[in-house]
Parts: C-alpha cells; structure tokens; sequence
C-alpha cells in the first residue's frame, strides 16, 4: 500500500514487481490511488494485482489562499475526501484478507504516506513493513498542519505523522485501541501479543547516505529501488521503439516517435550546452506555483544574462500550461494540440516547455 505521487508510488511499485517474480508462492496486491492506473498494465505482466483507490495523490487549496469561506471549503473538502479515502482502504484490505483466514506470511508494506495500513494491519492481525526510498526527517516544516488531539499519545520528533493517523480507529469503527499494544476495551498492555518491531527499509546506497550506528537492528538500507526501463516510458510508441533497438546500437532520431523529435532535437543539439532541466512534478498540483506567468518571467531573465538553456516539464499543471501557450501565442501562431503532443520553444528557442 501506497500513496503520494510517482516518486513515492514507484519505488514501491518496483518492489512489488520484483517481489512477485521472486516469491511465486505470495499473492502480491498493489493498493494505491487510481491516478496511477497507468502502471496496472505492467504489474500485471509481473503477476501484481493493482487496487486502485479514488482519492487523488494532492489536496490543494490552489487559488482559494486568501479567503476564509474558501478556506473552511477547502477544510470540508479534505475531511470529506479523507472518510472517503479511509472507507475505500477498509474495504480493500477487507476484499483482500477478511475472506479467508490469514497466514504466517501474509504481510502488508506500506509508504510513509499510507499509515491508514498500520491501523488495518493490526485489525487484519497481519504483520506491517515499512519502506521509504528517502530518509525521514525528523521534523516536519513551520508551516506543516499539525493536530494534537485530546487524551491521546503524542510522539515527541514524529508528530507529523500524527495527522495522517488521527483517530482512523474511532472514525472507521474498527474498534482499536488508541495506544499500540494495549486492550481496546480494558486498556491493558497485551502482553500475550507482542509482535516484533516492524521493519523499515530505506531505499537508497550506503554510499550516498550515511547510516549512524544508532540506528536500531530493524532498519535495512536496501540500495536503491529502480523501476524496470520499460516501466519508465511514457509514451507507448517510444516504448515500442525503443524494443526494437539492439544494445550497441547509435542513438538516432528513429529511437523516438514522431511526436517527440522535437524534444529530442533539443536535448542533442550539438552546437548548444546541454540544456539545464526543470522538473515540477506535484509542486504545481500541490499549490505552491501561484503565478506561472511570473515563473516563466524568472525564466526569460535568465536566459537574457546567460547563454543557458532550460528544457521545462510543466508536469500537466494546467495554469503553467496555459501560461506558456499565452506567451507561445504572443510570437507565433500556436496550435495547442501540437503543443500539447510535442511541446514548443519559447523565447529564442532556448526554453522547450513540455506538457508532461
């Protein structure tokens, strides 16, 4: 189980795979929001299930900052769509163990931001593994929502994972205790079960991160979990493309699609540096880019005072994209389909904007 956006969901996804392929005897389910549906395609052929949930990977407030009606709207929204996320996620674990019993092996791994899982793992009485392809920081930053709640344990240094728990157990009935390893009803420590302490494995090198001996014995530092090179396409007709090709062979514009030459063109041009890139993934989406005119504005000065390049992914946050088809249509005629297929150049062809 887990969720958040591509870089959380993927390394995830890739232990998946490579744990059914391995371990032929397990039953391995995927559970994660739908938007990442595009992956179902390819766990399939590993023999791993996809469960999608439909909430969406971000909230954002987006443009309502700024107004206190839209604010307790926006409150209301995420409260509504995080019942609802909660409900979907019972309802899986309940389709995938509440049938038949569990066994000595059955487990759940979940991500940081799938911690719903440690409450249903308790509930389904199978054992939770912890994996995180980053290192966790011990605090959060200022401007973090954080919720203490009454009479319940606050953890000193990880309170920002508090929030994503909360009351899940009161909320869905699950009938928990609010305290690990105590009684539900009596309040008692249950001593007669005790399960080991879960593992947590980071997915990154020793090389690049350093692991302090303090460390306790549960942590595995695993190296670095990369997804299969076919998974990482994504357009299909470069996919297929690229199959075609034999190892040795020279880089040529064949090795792409028609719709992506252009893109290529850019990053090979020899009589340019190569391009610096920027990559948004979920910083629109999230709400942190309010002003994507003002943000290419940025942009265009640099280029004017250097002789950089920059290749742009607007990771298809559609104010950045519209921003960038407002100056496109400024200069030149714009054909937005065309755009959105094949990206463009703006500002003397030293900017390619890509709508991906």
């Amino acid at each position: 189980m887990a969720f958040g956006t591509k870089g959380d969901i993927y390394p995830i996804s890739a232990i998946a795979a490579a744990f059914a392929s391995d371990q032929k005897q397990y039953r391995v389910v995927l559970v994660t929001h739908s938007a990442h549906q595009n992956l179902s395609s390819h766990l399939e052929e590993r023999h791993v299930m996809f469960l999608g949930i439909n909430s969406p990977p971000v909230l954002s407030v987006c443009e309502n900052y700024g107004s206190g009606s839209q604010e307790l709207a926006f409150s209301q929204q995420k409260m509504i769509a995080t019942r609802d996320h909660r409900q979907e996620c019972y309802s899986a674990f309940e389709g995938i163990f509440g049938h038949d019993s569990t066994m000595e092996g059955d487990f759940i791994l979940i991500n940081f931001f799938a911690l719903e899982g440690w409450s249903l793992a308790e509930l389904f009485h199978v054992r939770c593994v912890v994996a995180a392809p980053y290192v966790v920081p011990y605090s959060a930053p200022s401007s973090f929502e954080t919720i203490r709640f009454p009479g319940k344990m606050w953890l000193i240094g990880c309170g920002h994972f508090i929030p994503k728990t909360g009351d899940y157990g009161e909320v869905m009935l699950l009938y928990l205790s609010p305290f690990p390893f105590t009684d539900p009803v009596t309040g008692l420590p249950t001593w007669h079960h005790r399960p080991p302490s879960p593992l947590l494995l980071y997915g990154f090198s020793k090389d690049i991160v350093e692991c302090p001996d303090y460390w306790p014995s549960n942590v595995h530092v695993c190296g670095f979990w990369f997804l299969p090179t076919e998974w990482q396409f994504s357009c299909k007709k470069c996919q297929e493309i690229s199959e075609l090709s034999y190892p040795g062979d020279l880089r040529t514009k064949d090795e792409v699609c028609s719709a992506h030459v252009k893109l290529q063109c850019f990053l090979i041009n020899p009589a340019s540096t190569p391009p610096i890139f920027i990559g948004l993934s979920s910083i629109g989406s999230m709400g942190f880019l309010r002003n994507p005119q003002t943000f290419l504005q940025v942009i265009q000065t640099v280029l004017e005072i250097t002789n950089y390049r920059f290749i742009l992914f607007t990771a298809g946050y559609e104010p950045l994209d519209e921003a960038v088809q407002v100056i496109a249509s400024e200069s030149s005629h714009l054909d937005k389909r065309q755009y959105l297929e094949e990206g463009i150049c703006l500002f003397d062809s030293r900017l390619f904007c890509f709508p991906k």
